[in-house]
């Protein structure tokens, strides 16, 4: 579900409620059975968790929590032997907010990231790798975390020259990841492979710039590479499906989440995923068609699916579309690019060339009595702007309807490609010709 903004009229708890199976707070304590989210963590376990709420952990359990209507308690132990015994399994706490999947000692969601491990090395050290056959690496100093996968691709490489890291430790005193990265950084070590999300973290962490590169073109590197879920008890289905489908919906917010913590976060096919753009504070006014941020302040990002749910409720949001009538020319391209018939989502108002950084005096006129027009002068209407995939033009739209003093915006990031995905038809559509579209 996209976050929530402090103080937007009816559309937004509106939009919460449909997000999640169209239930308020208080029918998901009903479903989920649950009077506030109890999580079993470490309380020293940066990236993960620690008791201050620092971990990323802390703040997917936070958004859950917020869903839910409840509040977070936790019930700290260090992750180590014994963990799940002494908490989930003890009915101390009801969820282990990060585990691999086919945990055999907890029943697993649905994973909600894929990860890999990295090498890390000091900038500016003579070490260039991106693999770990390369030359470079040859002699090197290596700190691995002892029996973890990692080291197998070592030895696999006759890399042999290794500083080990104690694997099981009580995290209130020790932690190998962190120690093996600050040593990397002090020149005690000439590198480190370290599971991705610690491996990026830590390096940020650092004085001395470190380079972090995730290990995703090793052969048989998928044994590097696993999946993440959330931990329950065996017997809880309902809890179970209520989570899946929280994750389904959550994903993008999740992925924003993890990408503020540098996590490598690969694709179904173990390819890197390219972290979304950073929120500019202006508008975009070049390059359109490149990666998106994965927010826009004051407004509501969407999912294909939450798309769907809002058009199912009852708030009968305005879609407006802004793709040019001729799509903006790529980068490099030489010769004109006809344009094609547009089609659109169902029932959407084209509002054509009104997404540029700096429209022209006609087009910005064109834009704002546009949405006069079909909002009937109510600042206060359900606004859902898209136009393509990777398009900046329908983020600048959505930001320029927000200064305009549209107060319930909402912006759908994939647009018509991520609706065609979905296997969902489009709709022929016409520009705005300046009749009104809300009574």
């Amino acid at each position: 579900m996209a976050r929530m903004i402090r103080g937007l009229p009816a559309f937004v708890p509106a939009l919460a409620a449909i997000l999640l199976a169209s239930a308020p707070a208080g029918a998901a304590i009903e479903q989920t059975g649950r009077d506030q989210l109890r999580v079993c963590a470490d309380p020293n376990s940066l990236p993960y968790s620690n008791e201050k709420g620092e971990g990323f952990e802390n703040k997917l359990a936070e958004m859950i929590a917020a869903d839910l209507g409840v509040e977070v308690t936790y019930t700290w132990w260090p992750q180590t032997i014994g963990f799940v015994r002494n908490t989930l399994g003890s009915r101390k706490c009801d969820i282990v907010m990060g585990t691999a999947s086919g945990e055999a000692l907890m029943q697993n969601t649905n994973p909600y990231y894929r990860s890999t491990y990295a090498l890390v090395y000091r900038e500016g050290g003579g070490i260039s790798a991106r693999t770990l056959k390369d030359p470079s690496l040859k002699g090197a100093r290596i700190g691995i975390v002892a029996q973890t996968p990692a080291i197998d691709f070592l030895f696999m490489n006759d890399l042999t020259n290794i500083e080990p890291y104690q694997l099981a430790v009580d995290t209130r005193s020790l932690q190998p990841a962190r120690q093996a990265v600050e040593d990397v950084a002090a020149g005690l070590t000439d590198a480190a492979v370290l599971w991705g999300p610690l491996a990026a973290y830590w390096a940020k962490q650092q004085q001395v710039p470190l380079t972090v590169v995730p290990l995703t073109e090793e052969p048989g590197g998928q044994r590097m590479t696993f999946h993440i879920s959330m931990g329950i008890r065996p017997e809880e289905p309902e809890w179970k499906h209520w989570l899946n489908d929280w994750i389904k919906a959550n994903q993008p917010r999740i992925d924003a989440l993890l990408n503020e913590y540098g996590v490598p976060l690969l694709d179904r096919n173990g390819k890197l995923i390219q972290a979304a753009a950073p929120e500019p504070a202006d508008y975009r006014k070049a390059d359109y068609l490149a990666p998106v941020p994965a927010t826009l302040a004051g407004a509501q990002v969407l999912t294909t699916p939450d798309v769907v749910r809002l058009l199912a409720g009852p708030n009968d949001p305005l879609l407006i579309d802004v793709l040019p009538p001729k799509a903006p020319q790529p980068e490099g391209r030489e010769g004109a690019w006809l344009p094609r018939p547009h089609e659109s989502l169902p029932g959407a108002i084209w509002l054509p060339d009104t997404g540029w950084g700096e429209p022209t005096a006609e087009q910005a006129e064109y834009f704002q009595r546009g949405l006069e027009q079909v909002t009937g002068g109510d600042h206060t209407a359900p606004l859902v702007f898209f136009c393509r995939r990777d398009c900046w033009m329908s983020w600048n739209a959505a930001k320029r309807a927000l200064e305009l003093g549209y107060t319930n915006v909402a912006w759908y990031p994939d647009g018509t490609d991520g609706w065609t995905d979905a296997r969902r038809a489009l709709a022929p559509a016409t520009p705005w010709d300046g009749g009104p579209a809300k009574g």
